[in-house]
């Protein structure tokens, strides 16, 4: 399998770019496309020769779906993103705090945010059968309402997790912002530590990869989740 991420933006949100295979011509998803994501992410993908069949966000924050429209209509792609992350996308106020938000508001200037030609709803627990990847979604309430993973269980090697804001190396996401909830996120994280193995390798939506079993064993917001 084919992973390749790069920080976008000035919030530094991770972006993936996730194939099969490495081989040149090959189909692939992107997940998270961020602000100022379009330029890197049109360079990697003329680089490696891929070819993207979705765009999948994790959720609603503008740092994670910035260039999410761009990018669809640009590769002709759908759009997956949560069924309550949605109005997120083209009022993107609502999921912060009033000072983000003025920041925000003058960033955008005038300009009307758009939604995808092709947006698809997710509720979770669904399978995505894309580019030859079979992602299984799973709804992870709390950062947002409508933040969910991404996970991988490639054949002969250990899975992968795509947690967006949920869970990150060393802390987990704020629930300070319209739409956080401290209780929800902690029973999003007990079930996703209690479903993904220890080796499961953490890809999340801000800083390095990491393993449900590092962060079990050194993840402070991760003391009071049981064991298996």
């Amino acid at each position: 399998m084919f992973i390749s991420a790069f920080p976008a933006g000035p919030l530094a949100a991770n972006c993936y770019v996730v194939a099969a295979a490495a081989d040149r011509g090959a189909e692939c998803v992107v997940v998270d496309p961020g602000q100022d994501a379009a330029g890197q992410l049109s360079s990697l993908l003329a680089e490696h020769g891929l070819a993207p069949a979705a765009v999948l966000l994790t959720h609603g924050h503008f740092d994670h779906v910035w260039s999410a429209t761009e990018v669809a209509r640009d590769q002709g792609v759908p759009v997956y993103v949560h069924a309550a992350d949605r109005p997120l996308l083209t009022d993107p106020a609502k999921g912060l705090d009033p000072a983000l938000a003025v920041q925000l508001s003058a960033l955008l200037g005038q300009a009307a945010l758009e939604e995808p030609d092709d947006l698809r709803e997710l509720t979770g627990g669904e399978t995505l059968a894309l580019a030859g990847l079979e992602l299984k979604v799973e709804h992870v309430p709390g950062h947002t309402p409508g933040s969910v993973c991404y996970g991988l269980a490639p054949d002969g090697a250990e899975p992968v997790l795509f947690t967006g804001d949920l869970l990150f190396a060393g802390s987990i996401g704020r629930t300070d912002f319209p739409g956080g909830d401290h209780g929800e996120i902690m029973r999003s994280l007990e079930r996703v530590c209690r479903d993904w193995a220890d080796g499961t390798d953490v890809r999340p939506g801000h800083g390095p990869q990491t393993t449900i079993a590092r962060e079990r064993a050194t993840n402070p917001f991760l003391g009071d989740i049981p064991g298996r």
